[in-house]
C-alpha cells in the first residue's frame, strides 16, 4: 500500500484548520493521557493503522503502561486500570464515534455529564470529531505508520 497523496500540501489551509482544533484541545485544560486514550479509541473503532501507531507511541512516551494500553478496545472489562473520567470519555467516545448507529442516547449524555463540566463535554467532543476526521484523511488517503515506512526500510 501506498500514500494516495499529501493532503497537508494539497490543502495547506484546510490541515492548519484541523491543526488549530487540535492546538485548541491540547490546551483545553483536558488531561493530555485522557485526550490521548480517546483519540487511541477512536482510532481502533475506525480502523486507523496511521492513528493508531501514532496515539500508542504518544501514550509510551507519555508513561502509560503496556497493560493499560492492551485493554483499550476492552476497558469495560479492564476493572481499576482506567480511571472514572478515562472510562466515561472512552464510553462517550464509542457513542460518538458511532453516533449513525447510537444516535448518543440520552443514557450515555447523562452518565458523561456525571464526570464531565458542560465545557469538557464540549472540548471532549470537539476531541472526538477532531479525530474522526483525521482518520478519515489518513485512511482514505493511505498515511503510512510509522512502523510501516520503518519495515520498508
Amino acid at each position: 500500500m501506498s500514500q494516495r497523496l499529501d493532503y497537508t500540501k494539497v490543502s495547506p489551509a484546510g490541515a492548519t484548520a484541523l491543526g488549530q482544533l487540535y492546538g485548541y484541545v491540547s490546551h483545553s485544560g483536558l488531561e493530555p493521557i485522557l485526550v490521548d486514550l480517546v483519540y487511541l479509541r477512536v482510532s481502533q473503532i475506525n480502523g486507523c493503522a496511521y492513528c493508531l501507531d501514532m496515539h500508542t507511541r504518544d501514550l509510551i512516551k507519555k508513561g502509560v503502561t503496556i497493560d493499560k494500553l492492551a485493554l483499550v478496545q476492552a476497558w469495560r472489562e479492564a476493572g481499576p486500570v482506567f480511571t472514572d473520567r478515562e472510562r466515561a470519555a472512552l464510553g462517550w467516545a464509542e457513542t460518538v464515534t458511532r453516533v449513525a448507529d447510537t444516535g448518543v442516547p440520552d443514557a450515555d449524555y447523562q452518565a458523561a455529564t456525571l464526570v464531565f463540566a458542560e465545557k469538557e463535554l464540549v472540548d471532549l467532543t470537539f476531541a472526538i470529531g477532531l479525530m474522526n476526521t483525521y482518520n478519515r484523511l489518513a485512511i482514505s488517503f493511505r498515511n503510512l505508520p510509522e512502523a510501516s515506512r520503518r519495515a520498508q526500510q
